[in-house]
């Protein structure tokens, strides 16, 4: 399918008021899509369904399911440059409204570092969230906007009559899975980007990087062999530098879905450590609701096809194909809800005792763009 048709059909699911999500994974040309046939409200029970998952950061909330045998499955393949759209326009917040969410996002991240200095934890993550009038809400042109912008990214938008519009461009994983297979990223840590990869950290970014790494490995140990953790690496994200480290390994065969994903998430790198009592300290004093902000979302199950080759002595190669599970998902991080006439946008950062409130503050500022800017 090209790219006029695919568009022209989520637009009118859309119109229609029917489930849809739209995606393209990190470095691919192709967009997928899954058009849900009925407007019901599905859930996963135990992460063994085929579909697309949306979760949100309360891990004891549902995960909405988009169920591959009540959808139907689009894909396009094309440029980036094919992705375009007009700009849409934003309304200025006034100046007031500016220092007034500053200061209660810096007066937050105080106390989350005095409560660390207190030890009722090492890492808390602390987030706010920023409404943008918008003259033009089509989701569908932003969703262009972030193709365009963000070909390193898990592009998507995800809607559903029943629960909201959701769009963003995230560079973390979650977890991937093919077969037996497993791979994990350990995310953490932000700078502007300044035109080179060749950067100083200090050492709040790389403990809070640590952390994350040390939290993944000690709960995966168990239900995986084999296990291998790259070389943390600077990694170029937007208008963003993180320290990224990947972590692989083989799944043990008694080792199931559901328990893994309750192992990770919320991972440090979108919540704190240790996970409860950083969970409560921003259940407690968030004063929002982040909803599926820092949840996950992403293919549930999928089949996936691997080209393969055999030989044997005296007979000409020949190429099969082996069908796998495959499941990627996706931390739900640079994102916003479309709401009437506003995108809500939610940025956060990562506090350790060495957390200075103001560039804490700054750090949002510059996460804040990677929506905005599409805006």
């Amino acid at each position: 399918m090209t790219l006029e048709p695919f568009f022209k059909r989520i637009e009118a699911q859309y119109n229609n008021k029917l489930p849809f999500v739209a995606y393209r994974k990190p470095k691919e040309n192709r967009v997928n899509a899954l058009l849900q046939q009925t407007n019901d409200l599905h859930f996963t029970s135990d992460f063994t369904e085929k579909g697309f998952v949306f979760s949100p950061f309360d891990d004891t909330e549902k995960t909405v399911l988009i169920p591959l045998d009540n959808s139907e499955y689009l894909r396009a393949d094309a440029l980036v440059s094919e992705f375009h759209a007009e700009p849409v326009k934003k309304k200025k917040v006034n100046s007031t409204e500016d220092l007034k969410a500053r200061q209660q996002h810096i007066n937050l991240i105080k106390k989350g570092v005095e409560a660390i200095s207190n030890h009722y934890f090492k890492k808390v993550v602390l987030s706010r969230q920023e409404a943008i009038t918008v003259s033009e809400s089509n989701p569908i042109s932003i969703f262009k906007n972030l193709l365009n912008a963000y070909t390193s990214a898990f592009v998507y938008c995800w809607y559903h009559p029943n629960v909201g519009l959701w769009l963003g461009a995230t560079p973390e994983t979650l977890i991937k899975i093919e077969g037996s297979q497993f791979s994990i990223m350990a995310l953490a840590g932000t700078q502007d980007y300044k035109g080179t990869l060749d950067v100083v950290w200090q050492n709040k970014e790389e403990q809070e990087q640590q952390f994350v790494t040390d939290f993944i490995i000690d709960h995966l140990r168990s239900s995986v062999e084999s296990l291998k953790v790259s070389d943390v690496e600077t990694v170029k994200a937007g208008n963003l530098l993180h320290l990224k480290t990947m972590i692989s390994a083989r799944l043990k065969s008694e080792s199931n879905l559901k328990k893994i994903i309750s192992l990770l998430h919320p991972t440090p790198a979108v919540c704190g450590l240790p996970k409860p009592d950083a969970k409560q300290f921003i259940l407690d004093n968030e004063h929002y609701n982040r909803a599926f902000y820092t949840g996950f979302l992403g293919e549930l199950n999928m089949e996936t096809k691997l080209q393969s080759r055999s030989a044997k002595r005296n007979i000409e190669n020949r190429a099969y194909t082996i069908n796998k599970k495959s499941t990627q998902l996706y931390v739900n991080l640079r994102c916003m809800q479309l709401k009437n006439n506003n995108a809500i946008i939610y940025v956060g950062g990562g506090i350790t005792k060495y957390s200075d409130p103001e560039k804490e503050w700054e750090e949002t500022v510059s996460k804040s763009l990677v929506i905005k800017n599409i805006l």
